[in-house]
C-alpha cells in the first residue's frame, strides 16, 4: 500500500496547470495528426500551440491562478 497523500501535495491541481496541459495536449494531438497527413504548415502551427501552452501556465500562475505559496 502507498502512504496517504496529504492535502498539501503539489500535484498541479490549479487552473494555471490544467489550462497549460490542455493547450499542450491539443497542440500535440494536432502536431501528430498534421504530421501524418503531411501538412507541414499546420504541423508548425501545432508546435507553436505547444509553446503557447508552456508559456500560458507560468503567466496564469503569476496572475494568481496557480498554487498559492
Amino acid at each position: 500500500m502507498s502512504p496517504e497523500i496529504s492535502g498539501n501535495s503539489s500535484h498541479g491541481d490549479t487552473i494555471a496547470a490544467w489550462t497549460a496541459v490542455v493547450i499542450m495536449i491539443i497542440g500535440f494531438s494536432g502536431l501528430v495528426l498534421f504530421f501524418f497527413i503531411g501538412d507541414l504548415m499546420l504541423t508548425y502551427v501545432s508546435a507553436a500551440v505547444i509553446v503557447i501552452g508552456a508559456v500560458a501556465g507560468p503567466i496564469l500562475s503569476a496572475l494568481g491562478l496557480g498554487k498559492k505559496r
